[in-house]
């Protein structure tokens, strides 16, 4: 298949609101693709490539080659080239990069260099989200949605899948479960402003479990081989030895954990998020003389020495776990039908200086990569998820640093992200120094006084509510807003939608 033909799906795809447009372009072009093409098409046509780095940067697209005259390229000798650009290292390597990232762009026309660029700088909007594209899997292999969605979720992702929905339709991907070392898609919570509607919504009576302010980690174990993954599906495992050492002392050969790491000070009160952060975030980092220890909290099991635990209920799910862990290693929790029991325990785990609490429905199976309405966090603060789109450059005692953030919420549809704010309000120097560097890396244009930036980095911010607002686009504004930290842990396509910034109150 032609990229061009990938190019043109794309715009379709981003000149349409509908979403059952969007699903059917989608489909119109998975249908023509072979078996062999159809992962790296369907990454493309989500607006991403499938190497995690390539080693290119916006600079080296700023000026493009004169494009070729007419389409030629294939997608899987792009994604070829792709690959072998994140290879080159050592001495002559930057040449090396650039001579093929050059070679690729001549042969390519004017509109796949533009996609091109913006593909390889995170730039592509065009509204197909990972569930459209799981609609349109089912819709050109005539397989069950909820079939194809459990299978990725359980692979880690859509493209994942796609080949073995085509070859060996609903067989295939009933042979997709769960697998020890092979990390699956985390379920997710939704939000609830009291534990008490928390446990209204699951019928009155709810698991209550601490919520721990660390790094979501899952753990595999098979033998004593061990995988640390985040909640992003990033292998963590050379960062995170002590934990390594855990899981290995546990009495079981093979398990899959959920759970979260965080470090402790004297006193044994969490220390602030970004400790914990920087642990996970290189190699290097757990090397250091100063780094922080961390320890591990599980609080699920999904799988224990051949016996998959998925669609097992909470509370069987919970009782295996607190016979393997010890309560050293494992989140608090209480099962009661009682509001007032809820809210003793919830004060007990914010005095310990934790952030909340996540209500559990007791019959529930682990939904994987989904936020259903079967686990219901609660905190004391209303916080949210958002994508930096553009930050202000400072002025006064900021000059010199990049401050004022510009905020957006996610669109549901898969579209650009949607600006419902700004703060300065929150940022130590420290943080302003970090923020400053991360954002001049993700710089697209610079007008002199803000930095339009990719979107990609997600801060959590605490607001107060929202309001009614004709000043940005989705009708609200945020509510004296301010940073509470920066989420490395998440993906912007983890970041709270305009639902549920509007679900505050505005509208």
């Amino acid at each position: 298949m032609l990229l061009a033909d990938v190019v043109a799906t794309s715009a379709a795809v981003a000149a349409t609101r509908s979403r059952k447009e969007k699903a059917a372009h989608l489909a119109a072009l998975l249908a023509r693709a072979d078996a062999g093409e159809i992962e790296i098409v369907l990454t493309y046509l989500a607006g991403a490539i499938r190497q995690r780095r390539t080693g290119v940067g916006w600079r080296s697209l700023a000026d493009l080659p004169p494009p070729a005259s007419a389409p030629t390229l294939e997608v899987v000798a792009v994604d070829a080239t792709l690959e072998r650009l994140g290879t080159f290292a050592g001495p002559g390597s930057a040449g090396a990069r650039t001579a093929a990232l050059a070679a690729l762009l001549s042969a390519a026309t004017d509109a796949e260099q533009d996609w091109l660029r913006r593909v390889l700088t995170g730039n592509v909007r065009q509204g197909a989200s990972d569930a459209l594209a799981q609609e349109a899997l089912a819709a050109v292999t005539s397989l069950p949605l909820a079939a194809v969605r459990r299978a990725a979720m359980l692979a880690g992702s859509t493209a994942a899948i796609a080949r073995l929905a085509v070859e060996q339709g609903a067989a295939g991907l009933a042979e997709v479960g769960v697998q020890v070392l092979r990390p699956v898609s985390p379920m997710l919570a939704a939000s609830a402003p009291s534990v008490s509607e928390a446990l209204a919504g699951l019928g009155g009576r709810g698991v209550v479990e601490a919520k721990l302010d660390g790094i979501r980690i899952q753990a595999h174990r098979d033998g004593d081989e061990v995988v640390l993954a985040t909640r992003s599906l990033d292998d963590v495992t050379a960062r995170l030895p002590e934990v390594v050492e855990v899981v290995r002392a546990l009495p079981a050969q093979r398990l899959i954990l959920d759970g979260e790491v965080l470090t402790g000070g004297p006193d044994g009160r969490p220390r602030p998020f970004q400790e914990t952060s920087s642990r996970t975030a290189s190699a290097a980092a757990a090397d250091a003389d100063d780094a922080a220890r961390v320890t591990p909290f599980f609080f699920d099991l999904l799988h224990l020495d051949g016996r998959d635990l998925l669609d097992a209920p909470t509370t069987q799910r919970r009782a295996l776990l607190e016979e393997l862990v010890s309560p050293d290693h494992r989140v608090g929790s209480l099962l009661t039908d009682s509001p007032a029991e809820a809210e003793e325990f919830t004060a007990s785990v914010l005095a310990a200086g934790h952030e909340g609490v996540v209500v559990k429905a007791p019959d529930a199976g682990y939904e994987a990569g989904r936020r259903g309405a079967a686990w219901i966090k609660v905190k004391p603060v209303h916080t949210l998820d958002l994508v930096v789109i553009g930050v202000e450059h400072g002025s006064g005692r900021r000059r010199g640093w990049l401050s004022n953030l510009h905020l957006a919420a996610r669109d549901p549809d898969g579209g650009p992200p949607i600006m419902v704010g700004k703060t300065f309000k929150g940022l130590t120097d420290a943080t302003l120094a970090w923020q400053t560097e991360r954002f001049r890396e993700l710089a697209l244009d610079d007008d002199g006084w803000t930095v339009t930036v990719r979107p990609e980095q997600v801060v959590e911010i605490a607001v107060d509510g929202v309001q009614r607002s004709t000043r940005y686009p989705g009708g609200v504004a945020l509510r004296f807003a301010r940073v509470v930290r920066y989420r490395e842990d998440k993906s912007a396509e983890e970041a709270d939608t305009i639902k549920a910034v509007r679900a505050l109150g505005a509208t």
